[in-house]
């Protein structure tokens, strides 16, 4: 599959100066709608614990420079949310395996939020050595706004005049919230317990899976699994938080609930950083597809602008009450939430237990072009590629055109099969294949 690169241009400087022992920080935002452009600031003030906050974004800028897979380590530039008294930095491994957020919580900032909205910021080595040079003692000012990518110190300048963002950026933003909103937690562990997890983690590039279990007092990895065990694919990748041990208060263990991936949540006294890790190494959020399903039934786009401008960056979004105050049907109102989903619109917080907006500006147009299954099954519908032979209202039987061959799909209740081999390699654990999506469109 052939990716698609967005070039972005920005206009302003992202700063980080150092004028009386006070270092400042100026994001550049960028946006593809344009009057989004002209908001000149976001967010400006200080940060009530530095240190802890530049060590976590040391923690994000390892996560985006690395990779576990055969994409060669080449993203450097996590997205920032400013909006409802938070301050949200998020990123993903190159291999976009791994997932990372940093959530600045209303006691870790002292500022003015001057208006909603998210930028995506470069962190090039100036801006991580001054990271690393940020003393406990030290005064450190955020802000969100400006207009090309510049980071300062006293040490020199870099301008990013543009970045090229890939596809799988936002194909990673579109799944990961869905294997997050599918968690359930299962351990806690306090301020020991996560030391002594992490001195446990067996060194080098270690093959096969783990399992985290709970003797007693102590937590242990091991590669046999037990009943309440979590799996934890890729092991080496949770070395990522190995900078941050020392300033975490405590660590909560989440498992989706088909046992596929994890996620770790540090708590400190005033933010808090997630770590989502993808079922192995090999397997990328971006490719899984689990939210095409909920985008069968067609959502008016004037619908999914009309909540892009109701809503702020990081204010809560409960889809229950926007359909009682929209009077929207349910049904209609889980496609326009994966609509949302399906271009970076939605995040999911597993602290609060729901979905949160992500001002991101976009274009409808991208919905399809970011989900091929979706397009191709589009494409069977036009071409008249699908058949039913039997539907007895609780079993599907069609016939699907392929490549030189007729594939048989049968959805008998919450159950679908097809003879194709995306479902024959995947059982439907990355989502529905194109000749599923087609059937349940048709009978929609």
């Amino acid at each position: 599959m052939a990716t698609v690169d967005f070039d972005i241009a920005y206009k302003g400087s992202s700063v980080l100066t150092q004028q009386s022992g006070i270092q400042r920080l100026v994001l550049s935002h960028q946006a593809e709608i344009k009057e989004v452009n002209e908001v000149p600031c976001f967010f400006w003030g200080s940060l009530t614990d530095p240190l802890t906050t530049a060590k976590c974004l040391m923690t994000l800028s390892k996560v985006v420079r690395s990779s576990f897979g055969p994409i060669p380590a080449s993203l450097r530039d996590p997205i920032v949310s400013a909006g409802t008294d938070q301050i949200r930095f998020e990123g993903f491994s190159s291999c976009n395996g791994v997932y990372a957020r940093l959530d600045l919580l209303e006691d870790a900032i002292d500022g003015e939020f001057l208006a909603s909205g998210t930028t995506n910021v470069d962190f090039n080595e100036p801006m991580l050595n001054a990271l690393n040079g940020v003393k406990k003692t030290e005064k450190m000012v955020l802000g969100v706004g400006s207009k090309e990518v510049s980071i300062s110190t006293d040490k020199g300048k870099v301008v990013e005049k543009k970045v090229r963002l890939p596809e799988r950026w936002i194909k990673g933003l579109t799944s990961v919230q869905l294997y997050l909103a599918g968690m359930e937690e299962k351990f806690r562990l306090n301020k020991v317990q996560v030391v002594q997890l992490f001195q446990s983690i067996p060194r080098g590039n270690v093959k096969g899976e783990f399992f985290l279990h709970q003797r007693a007092n102590r937590f242990v990895l091991s590669p046999i699994a037990n009943k309440d065990s979590v799996r934890i694919g890729g092991i080496q990748r949770l070395r990522l938080l190995e900078g941050i041990l020392p300033y975490i208060d405590n660590m909560t263990v989440y498992q989706e609930l088909g046992g596929e991936s994890c996620s770790v949540v540090a708590d400190f006294k005033n933010m808090r950083l997630t770590l989502a890790l993808s079922p192995d190494n090999y397997r990328g959020f971006s490719g899984e597809g689990n939210v095409l399903e909920n985008m069968i039934q067609a959502v008016p786009d004037e619908w999914v602008m009309g909540v892009n401008s109701l809503l702020k960056s990081n204010e809560l979004f409960d889809p229950t009450m926007l359909s009682i105050e929209h009077d929207v049907d349910f049904a209609t109102m889980d496609s326009l939430t994966a609509s949302l989903s399906s271009v970076g619109l939605l995040g999911y917080d597993l602290h609060s237990h729901q979905h949160y907006y992500r001002r991101l500006p976009f274009k409808m147009e991208r919905i399809l072009s970011l989900n091929p299954r979706l397009k191709n099954a589009k494409k069977l519908l036009a071409t008249e590629g699908v058949e039913i032979v039997r539907n007895t209202g609780d079993c599907i039987e069609a016939r699907v055109a392929g490549t030189d061959v007729i594939h048989t799909v049968i959805i008998q209740g919450e159950q679908s099969r097809c003879t194709c081999n995306w479902f024959t390699n995947h059982q439907g654990k990355r989502g529905l294949c194109k000749h599923i999506l087609a059937v349940k469109m048709l009978n929609n």
